[in-house]
């Protein structure tokens, strides 16, 4: 069970405002949906401190009132230089919203230390965050977890620590706002199967090879394939359409996204972004999993689920952004045939 130190009080004891901070991607915001609904459940108003991959994330959280974007350098992949001014402007931003409270959620690898200290020069008087470090005057809630329990309990149980609870009837799941936009002028009726191209980091893409083939195979068999992809990854979404599916790529916004996935029977993905976005709208999800990350925290959270990619590979638990162990066994040795079964398992169980 999680534990925790005696705090300095309970945030959740009362109303008023609550700055809840999680700074990283498009994932990691859905994933903390929960904590966001169990903190806004009790809280007069939500303010979501983003940064600027998941911000827009944010903006899909049910519970959230408003978002405050800010890039961190200890958090971003493509990190900015430490400016004087832009932190200043940070806390002057902060103290405009005037928060009686604040829940800094983290990564494992992640420390809440740096936030916690503009947060308190900003002027929060309560701040609750999972540290592994010696917190100091930093934090009136220090919680501890296990090691790599789902990141969207391990988000929870802060929330939870610090007084705050889900209400009756809600599970825990992930979720964004209804209603979605309709796209069904882009995608045709409902029931396709849905395979992304492309994520943030290299080491957790489907491999293209992968899709190529998984996407002619579906489609020869008359399954409906739809392609999504950032606009980054038109040239290779082009290439994995040209079995018959449809090409999206660069042609939704974040809510289309969340809309082609809900009416998707499956989602085929790596370890992305989307692949969460999917979990949200309760989409089936076979992962292409590369085990940097342990799949334990960070698979597709409370959805149906296949699970594919070696896990035992000597890239586990790096973090690597770009695959260490040449050939990309962990991933290259998953073949079109596994995935296309795992689809048609979903498939049968809906």
């Amino acid at each position: 069970m999680p534990q925790r130190r005696a705090a300095r009080g309970r945030a959740g004891a009362g109303g008023g405002t609550v700055l809840v901070a999680r700074l990283d991607s498009l994932g990691d915001v859905l994933l903390a949906g929960p904590a966001v609904r169990a903190v806004a459940r009790t809280a007069r108003r939500v303010v979501l401190l983003a940064g600027p991959r998941g911000a827009a994330a944010g903006r899909m959280l049910p519970g959230v009132d408003r978002v405050v974007e800010w890039c961190a350098p200890w958090i971003d992949a493509d990190p900015p230089p430490v400016d004087r001014a832009a932190v200043a402007a940070l806390c002057a931003r902060v103290r405009a919203e005037r928060p009686d409270a604040a829940l800094i959620l983290t990564s494992f690898h992640q420390s809440p230390l740096p936030l916690a200290l503009l947060l308190r020069l900003a002027g929060v008087p309560w701040i609750g965050a999972v540290s592994t470090d010696y917190p100091g005057s930093l934090l009136d809630l220090r919680h501890r977890v296990p090691d790599g329990i789902p990141e969207a309990e391990r988000m929870l149980s802060l929330a939870e620590a610090a007084g705050y609870r889900l209400g009756e009837g809600d599970a825990g799941r992930l979720a964004v706002r209804r209603p979605l936009p309709d796209t069904t002028g882009l995608t045709g009726p409902g029931g396709y199967v849905a395979v992304h191209v492309g994520a943030s980091a290299p080491a957790r893409r489907l491999p293209l090879r992968l899709a190529v083939d998984t996407t002619a195979a579906l489609t020869a068999a008359g399954v409906r394939v739809v392609v999504t992809a950032s606009a980054e990854d038109k040239a290779d979404a082009a290439a994995v359409a040209e079995a018959g599916a449809v090409d999206l790529a660069g042609r939704t916004d974040l809510p289309e996204l969340a809309d082609v996935l809900d009416r998707a029977a499956v989602l085929v993905a790596g370890n992305t972004g989307p692949a969460h976005l999917a979990a949200a709208v309760h989409t089936p999800v076979v992962s292409l999993f590369s085990p940097v990350v342990p799949a334990s925290a960070w698979a597709p959270y409370g959805t149906r689920l296949r699970l594919l990619g070696d896990q035992t590979q000597r890239c586990a638990h790096t973090r690597a952004r770009l695959c260490p162990v040449p050939g990309h066994p962990c991933l290259n040795s998953v073949t079109a045939d596994e995935v296309v079964r795992a689809v048609r398992d979903l498939m049968e169980d809906r």
